[in-house]
Order: C-alpha cells, then sequence, then structure tokens
C-alpha cells in the first residue's frame, strides 16, 4: 500500500493501520477508509468512517460517505452513529448516494424513522412519475395514430 499515490489502499484491512495513517496526516484517508469498508466489520471500519467525514479535504470526505453506502451494500445495515452523519449531512449533499444505497441495501424494518419517511416518499414519488410518462405515452401515441389517419 502506498500512502502517496494512494495505491493498493482500497485493499486496507487494519483499523490500527489507517488510525496511524490519521495521526501522520496521510492523504488518501478517504480513499483507504473505503478498503475499511470492504475488508473489516462494520464495527471497525465505522469510526473511521465517522472521522473520515469530517476530513478537511473535500474531495477525501466524499469517499467517506462512498464508505458508508459500501458499508451499507455489504453489511445490509449501519450503526447509529453513521445514519446520524447521513441525516446531518442531508439527502442533497455529499450523502445523496449513501443515502440510495441504504435505502436500497437495508431492510425497511431496519432504518431509522427519517430514513422510513425518505423511503416511503422516494416510492411514491417513483411511482406517480412513472404513471405520469406512462401516460403521456399514451397521448403521444394518440397523436400520432390521430396524424396517421388524417393523412388518408
Amino acid at each position: 500500500m502506498n500512502w502517496e499515490s494512494g495505491e493498493g489502499l482500497l485493499g486496507l484491512d487494519d483499523p490500527a493501520e489507517w488510525d496511524a495513517a490519521f495521526d501522520r496526516g496521510e492523504d488518501h484517508l478517504g480513499t483507504a477508509v473505503i478498503g475499511l469498508a470492504l475488508n473489516c466489520p462494520l464495527e471497525e471500519a465505522s469510526p473511521r468512517i465517522l472521522r473520515a467525514m469530517r476530513l478537511p479535504d473535500r474531495n477525501q470526505r466524499g469517499y467517506a460517505f462512498t464508505a458508508a453506502g459500501t458499508a451499507a451494500r455489504l453489511n445490509g445495515r449501519l450503526t447509529p452513529e453513521l445514519y446520524e452523519a447521513l441525516r446531518a449531512e442531508g439527502q442533497d449533499g455529499r450523502a445523496e448516494d449513501a443515502i440510495g444505497d441504504t435505502l436500497t441495501f437495508v431492510p425497511y424494518r431496519d432504518l431509522p424513522p427519517w430514513l422510513k419517511r425518505r423511503r416511503v416518499y422516494v416510492t411514491v414519488r417513483g411511482k406517480l412519475e412513472y404513471w405520469w410518462l406512462r401516460c403521456a405515452d399514451a397521448v403521444e401515441d394518440g397523436r400520432r395514430i390521430l396524424r396517421g389517419r388524417s393523412r388518408r
């Protein structure tokens, strides 16, 4: 693993190594925390993901949210602290994809109340958009048919 270039950090599986790199002020901590999310139990990765969400480098903070989404995908759950961090960041910011992953891969019954409301909202909105597009397609098909008959 190379902390200078970031090469190999997605394979990081030692939380103590991440902690030492954090203390040294290394670059690529966000990338490395994705590695922890991929290779470590959620309880070990979670505190490091939370710390990475507060890094001064905006890009590295973004990778921390990617790590949270990855953790939700792999574990089918998140820690209460990660749920709270996603809520604090907001649904339209860097946490948007992580929230989407959480809604997709965490069972509804295991979501905190704010995410349950979000899932209902997303589901209802998706259905309404689907119906709207189906109606618009039907109207367009009708116009096309009528135009074809009027030319005869």
